[in-house]
């Protein structure tokens, strides 16, 4: 089956049994409506055109803007995307990622492309609230920092980054707030991510308090507060897509970085090239992407997506479907702990008797994993697992065990972490929240043993 097509936020393309299907499936068994729900009405504007962000949109799929687009016939499929067992795969990007928007491009990671240790940069998971920008100059390219409580406004060039400031590297692990956020129920309104929208890169730059002090900051700073170059969905520039940050406590951590390089090469594009924000440990959506601007506040940053309930849990836990004030609910910091299993694949069937190897990661937004077990009866008894240590602060840590099953039938192996705090996994759902934030549940995957 060919890659699920979510356009516009919208599941477009069903069977009858509610069985999501790809466009190649869809023009098999029904080539008139797989044409309508692609091309159709909503695509177009009262001319009949094709609109702006349908071809832009099409046009990431195609790797290039579609020229004479509004002449190509509806009922065809885009030759560059017909022969593909992936169609509206992303630049750039593995093709086993799920895409879930295509405006803005979301994208996750299942959780058996995230075995590596440290995450390529191809498998790392999109989470945009924008359009991305287009005709990046690295030469003219400029980071400005200013602010009520900021004590001079300096703008600096990529070049003088690079050669003014020492060069730091750490892995460091970014993870959606919403990650999770499917298994909610009542249901939680945003991305429906399952559990890959997590990742554990290496990044260089320079440490942001280093350019902070450099511009030299007030003793009344309380928030720093980051502007990037993405468009809104709207195409107005005049409106902002997203302006998040972190108290002045996080920004002077040695390992907050300003960055412009993943894995020793320049971040992908869907990632923030050429330079972004890196806040291990707290929600991505403070690590701000294709990064110009970085105001110092004397408050509380109150940018979008700083207000309301975006990014915030209630304060006190609530019943599921209960409605939350806004005055009630307090700003995500630090991530909860938690685990995946990343090997083998859910749905692996191996031979009674034989051992089966296991392996994942495990991380918590301050602090580090202690020690992380595996259970294969649901939970009512849990064993060990090896456990390697983070090779930096807020990096993830790799966790394996060699599991045996004692009769053939169907298991379940979860896992669960335990931090230096004692904070463990939840084994289910954790304390519902309006927006399906912080899932931290035990992760599981599915075996069968004949």
């Amino acid at each position: 089956m060919d890659l699920i097509i979510r356009l516009g936020n919208k599941r477009k393309i069903m069977s009858k049994k509610k069985k999501e299907i790809g466009i190649h499936e869809r023009y098999t068994k029904d080539p008139e409506q797989a044409a309508d729900l692609l091309w159709g009405d909503a695509t177009r504007n009262r001319r009949g055109f094709l609109k702006k962000s349908f071809l832009t949109a099409l046009g990431v799929a195609l790797g290039g803007n579609m020229v004479f687009a509004n002449n190509f016939p509806k009922e065809l499929i885009p030759a560059g995307l017909a022969h593909t067992a992936d169609p509206f795969s992303l630049p750039g990007k593995h093709p086993g990622l799920v895409i879930l928007n295509d405006r803005p491009i979301n994208a996750e990671t299942p959780p058996h492309l995230l075995d590596d240790k440290i995450t390529p940069g191809d498998k790392l998971f999109v989470r945009n609230n924008g359009l991305v920008p287009e005709n990046i100059n690295l030469k003219t390219w400029t980071l400005t920092i200013e602010g009520e409580s900021a004590n001079s406004k300096k703008t600096y060039s990529l070049a003088e980054l690079k050669s003014k400031f020492k060069t730091h590297t750490y892995q460091l692990t970014l993870e959606c707030g919403g990650n999770g956020r499917k298994e909610f129920s009542p249901p939680a309104k945003g991305n429906q991510w399952s559990t890959g929208a997590v990742g554990c890169p290496t990044w260089t730059g320079v440490r942001l308090k280093d350019v902070l002090n450099d511009v030299g900051i007030k003793s009344n700073a309380v928030y720093i507060g980051y502007y990037g170059k993405d468009t809104h969905l709207s195409g107005d520039p005049s409106k902002e897509v997203i302006s998040r940050g972190v108290p002045i406590s996080k920004a002077m951590e040695d390992e907050s970085l300003i960055a412009w390089a993943m894995n020793g090469e320049a971040i992908p594009l869907l990632n923030g090239y050429p330079l972004r924000l890196v806040f291990g440990g707290w929600p991505a959506s403070c690590s701000g992407k294709w990064l110009h601007k970085i105001v110092v506040r004397d408050q509380v940053h109150d940018g979008k997506k700083m207000k309301g309930q975006s990014y915030r849990v209630p304060c006190k836990p609530v019943a599921p479907g209960a409605k939350v004030e806004d005055k009630d609910m307090c700003i995500i910091e630090s991530m909860p702990v938690k685990s995946l299993l990343t090997f083998p694949k859910t749905g692996a069937t191996i031979k009674l008797g034989q051992e089966l190897p296991i392996r994942g990661h495990a991380w918590v937004g301050e602090g580090a994993i202690k020690e992380v077990y595996y259970s294969i009866d649901f939970g009512t008894t849990w064993l060990p697992c090896a456990l390697e240590a983070p090779v930096n602060r807020l990096a993830w840590q790799h966790f394996s065990a060699k599991v045996r099953f004692p009769e053939i039938g169907y298991y379940e192996v979860w896992a669960k972490a335990v931090d230096s705090q004692g904070r463990s996994q939840p084994m289910l759902l954790p304390g519902w929240n309006p927006r399906g934030y912080l899932n931290n549940a035990c992760h599981r995957i599915a075996i069968k043993v004949q």
